[in-house]
């Protein structure tokens, strides 16, 4: 989930059989560390009381553009508001809502605030697909998005009607992706990123398979953080478990050899690779047909190497392709991953110590550049150092052609 730590968000709510949703982005939104001021529209306040979004963000819930507690620092309500406010979010916003935002009319609390506010907004649509697919509301939307607003969905499912087809409100986890991304500075907008990350499986039998315990958190943040900060991103990943990031193009495969065959394909328009991945080195030299009995008290298994996926990279990649590798090294941490860097040709390498890399809440990394330049950081969450190592990514993506 994305984190809103110490951002302020005005979260709009208008009269939608999806109302009720609202409720949990609310917690969501406080639960990560942002401080949340509801306004509901007179139609929201006849779905969802004011008093479960009070009891949530343990802020007064504004509904009425003229009553007392609308005063605050003798300012109108809705201009307070608005200048303080990070971002506005209205979810979910009905037809009628849209449509009004996209005139500028300004007849409630809700669309005052959006008038008089300077932050980023964030639209998310429900309602009736008829609604939606109706000429009205999209040359509203249309409007709205040549101002700078995000709309984000509405997704295809279930309807209050009892049909099926788009309207429905976008899942939580995509509309809080798509407000962190206009939090976030969109400076890797135009580039194209390709990230791998997961451990490869490489075939032993139709049931058994020689892995390693990467869990491919760290290049998922990586993809993620890349897709917030506006870059295109292509995610290679081998199998994990973990849902792909709203916005990032996933890819899946499973062997060293499916990886490289996909990173050949997708660097081919790609401004800069990060292989954060932990492809196997070895596989079975022989892969056997059926599933192998247990019999012998030993069983002799012969590896042979796997493809050098930073080395087939170097021979095939275009000119000013920005390639960031990593090492986990349980020894010598500085100086082998210096090594890798050297013998594969890479702008910049993430060393981490093993044993903590797999599956640590907070990684303990070493960036060492090209130039030579040796930066170890204090322990750092994933997105973190994601970020982290994207600054750094630009300032090389900066200075090429």
């Amino acid at each position: 989930m994305s984190s809103f730590q110490g951002r302020y968000i005005v979260l709009g709510v208008s009269g939608s059989i999806s109302t009720y949703k609202a409720v949990s982005l609310a917690s969501a939104l406080v639960q990560t560390g942002a401080l949340v001021d509801v306004i509901l529209t007179a139609a929201a306040t006849q779905l969802v009381q004011p008093l479960s979004f009070q009891a949530i963000t343990h802020r007064q819930v504004h509904t009425d553009l003229f009553y007392p507690e609308a005063e605050t620092e003798g300012h109108a309500g809705h201009v307070s508001l608005a200048r303080q406010a990070d971002a506005v979010l209205i979810a979910p916003a009905t037809a009628n809502t849209i449509a009004k935002l996209a005139l500028g009319l300004a007849d409630n609390f809700l669309l005052t605030t959006c008038l008089a506010a300077l932050c980023p907004i964030v639209v998310a649509p429900a309602m009736e697909s008829a609604m939606w697919t109706h000429a009205a509301t999209q040359g509203h939307v249309a409007t709205l998005q040549s101002r700078g607003v995000r709309i984000v969905g509405p997704e295809v499912g279930y309807l209050a009607s009892g049909a099926s087809g788009v309207g429905r409100l976008a899942e939580s986890e995509t509309i809080l992706a798509a407000l962190a991304a206009a939090l976030t500075p969109q400076d890797l907008a135009g580039r194209r990123l390709v990230v791998t990350a997961g451990g490869t499986r490489e075939a032993l039998d139709p049931v058994r398979y020689v892995g390693n315990r990467s869990s491919g958190r760290m290049g998922y943040a990586v993809a993620q953080a890349a897709a917030r900060r506006g870059a295109e991103v292509a995610l290679i990943h081998g199998p994990t478990g973990l849902p792909a990031p709203t916005g990032v193009r996933a890819v899946a495969v499973e062997s060293a050899a499916e990886m490289l065959a996909a990173v050949l394909r997708e660097i081919e328009s790609a401004d800069a690779l990060l292989m954060a991945a932990a492809v196997a080195d070895y596989r079975p030299a022989e892969v056997a047909p059926q599933k192998i009995k247990k019999g012998a008290d030993e069983l002799p298994l012969r590896l042979v190497r796997t493809p050098d996926i930073l080395a087939e990279v170097r021979q095939h990649q275009q000119p000013g392709l920005v390639v960031v590798g990593w090492a986990a090294e349980s020894t010598n941490l500085v100086a082998n991953a210096r090594d890798k860097l050297e013998r594969k040709g890479l702008d910049l390498i993430v060393a981490n110590p093993v044993p903590q890399t797999f599956g640590a809440g907070e990684v303990q990394a070493t960036l060492i550049g090209r130039d030579g330049d040796v930066t170890p950081l204090p322990p750092l969450s994933k997105h973190e150092l994601a970020n982290r190592l994207l600054d750094l990514v630009l300032v090389r993506l900066q200075s090429r052609p």
